[in-house]
């Protein structure tokens, strides 16, 4: 059942902040800035229209950081659960894949501005996808009161 892939960098993060931390990523603005080996403003074209981006991404500081795979508790704290590592949004994931929606501030060439995207200066881009309404949730969501708690920092 396990596949091997491959992925690569499609652009990085330049700009904003140097050093990963717990909380306060809301007003973190930064570029997004494609390889301009193997892309021209045409990829971008039309994103301008969009209030949101979503950032894929590769944790790559502490990449040598030991993968979680089973339960732990939230940032060390006994007071939450343990939860297993995709009840989460942890670094030490499997594929160490991050996802971040962020407001997109502009579009200019092969790079944007954004701001509230939780990577650091040098994190290496997988994918950008615009967020349209209809790919949000539908219904109403569910989640722990300890993530609502951690997200009251968060940004």
């Amino acid at each position: 059942m396990r596949c091997e892939f491959s992925f690569s960098s499609i652009g990085e993060v330049r700009g904003g902040r140097h050093e990963a931390s717990k909380d306060h990523w809301g007003d973190n603005r930064c570029r997004v800035v494609l390889d301009e080996d193997r892309f021209t403003p045409d990829a971008l074209r039309g994103l301008e229209d969009v209030s949101h981006v979503e950032v894929v991404f590769y944790f790559h500081v502490d990449a040598d950081e030991p993968v979680e795979t089973g339960a732990r508790h939230p940032r060390g704290r006994a007071d939450w659960p343990r939860v297993g590592i995709f009840a989460q949004h942890g670094r030490m994931r499997p594929n160490r894949i991050g996802v971040s929606v962020c407001r997109l501030l502009s579009v200019d060439g092969i790079a944007l501005e954004v701001e509230g995207l939780d990577a650091v200066d040098g994190t290496p881009v997988l994918d950008i996808k615009p967020v349209w309404s209809g790919y949000l949730p539908r219904g109403t969501l569910r989640e722990p009161a300890w993530a609502r708690e951690i997200m009251a920092q968060y940004w």
